[in-house]
């Protein structure tokens, strides 16, 4: 009861910061930069964080903070809205590959078509790759590190879906590295969940793959290697009959 109290609690929150943060973002800053732009992103994602720890009493392990390096192409398990939110205080320049839909979401989307994010319409076909290619290596140029998640949506805890290969192809094509992150959010905040349970994520960041000289396969392959590997570190209880 008390968790499901919490929950309401940060919801009804978080609606009504969106629709203030994001109005004022319309209204008054629509014009700025987009470094600029970006860093003011930060006055939604920073409150909501602490709201998360605070209210949904849901925090996080940081393992391998020495692993970061700025800009790269973060390849992430996903599991729920969780690491959409919290990557972007691990990784403070990070933008994230988003579908072109989201922008029509009231406030919230409105908001984030301001962001310099990378949009893509994931009913294009090849085209999308071509988006996410020509988007991706601007926005590496300037700086900002890419988060995309291979899997192509959000995956249960303990499950897999096959790798795609755009992330791979667009850190080979910028010669940018990867750095491959593990975590384990959807034991805590389901997918679609309205009700989030209080713990503690595990966000596990491995070594960065170089990509220079390899195949967007072999560094795609070298990430899922080492992610998959490090969810069992994290989730044993979700391996059971596994062997280390």
């Amino acid at each position: 009861m008390i968790a499901a109290i919490r929950s309401l609690l940060f919801l009804t929150i978080v609606i009504v910061w969106t629709v203030v943060f994001c109005s004022c973002l319309l209204l008054f800053c629509f014009w700025l930069p987009h470094h600029t732009l970006r860093q003011l992103g930060h006055g939604w994602t920073r409150p909501v964080t602490w709201l998360i720890k605070h209210v949904l009493g849901i925090g996080y392990e940081l393992r391998g903070r020495e692993n970061i390096v700025e800009p790269a192409v973060v390849l992430c398990k996903h599991q729920s809205a969780w690491e959409t939110i919290v990557l972007q205080e691990i990784f403070p320049d990070l933008l994230f590959v988003w579908k072109k839909e989201l922008k029509l979401i009231p406030f919230f989307g409105w908001g984030l078509a301001l962001m310099p994010m990378i949009s893509i319409d994931r009913g294009a076909g090849k085209d999308a790759l071509r988006q996410l290619l020509t988007q991706g290596k601007l926005r590496l140029s300037q700086g900002y590190s890419v988060a995309v998640f291979p899997e192509g949506t959000r995956v249960a805890p303990g499950n897999r879906r096959r790798y795609k290969i755009g992330g791979a192809y667009l850190a080979v094509d910028a010669a940018a590295p990867i750095v491959p992150v593990a975590l384990n959010s959807g034991e805590v905040w389901g997918r679609n969940a309205l009700f989030k349970r209080p713990g503690t994520v595990v966000v596990s960041i491995g070594p960065h793959i170089d990509t220079a000289g390899i195949t967007a396969e072999a560094a795609n392959a070298r990430a899922e290697r080492w992610i998959e590997a490090e969810m069992r570190n994290i989730s044993p209880h979700l391996y059971p009959h596994e062997t280390a």
